[in-house]
């Protein structure tokens, strides 16, 4: 928050984040908006996103172990080779996202929508596959 010349109160929202290559282990993003955000390589372990708005992000080889991503929109974001180990997906907003390669084994997909989003390789093993949508153009 900052003051403008004229003496009114104004709140900053960038319009860009590049946190690429970040440790934000353990940290606390819950209703964020990281839309569009350069997030690749960034180590998000334990991190709490419920909420956040990360559509379109690049998240490629991003660590999101155990990470809570709970009614997350992640719309056509780039999860390629993402590490989503037991990570709570539930509920999130996944259409046209990209998990190529992505490990998903153990996460929770319950009532997540993954309609029209690319699965290929992605690792699912143990996964809670409950999903609300997924297309069958897939085959996933």
């Amino acid at each position: 928050m900052y003051w403008n010349p004229i003496g009114f109160e104004c709140i900053w929202y960038p319009t860009s984040f590049e946190l690429d290559d970040a440790n934000l282990t353990d940290a606390n993003l819950t209703g964020a908006r990281l839309f569009d955000a350069d997030l690749s390589r960034t180590n998000l372990t334990d991190a709490r996103l419920f909420g956040t708005d990360l559509s379109g992000t690049n998240l490629t080889d991003a660590n999101l172990t155990d990470a809570d991503l709970s009614r997350t929109n992640l719309t056509g974001a780039n999860l390629t080779r993402a590490r989503l180990f037991d990570a709570d997906l539930s509920g999130d907003e996944m259409s046209r996202a990209n998990l190529i390669g992505a490990d998903l084994s153990g996460a929770d997909l319950t009532r997540a929508d993954l309609a029209y989003a690319d699965l290929t390789d992605a690792d699912l093993t143990r996964a809670d596959r409950m999903v609300k949508h997924v297309s069958p153009s897939t085959g996933q």
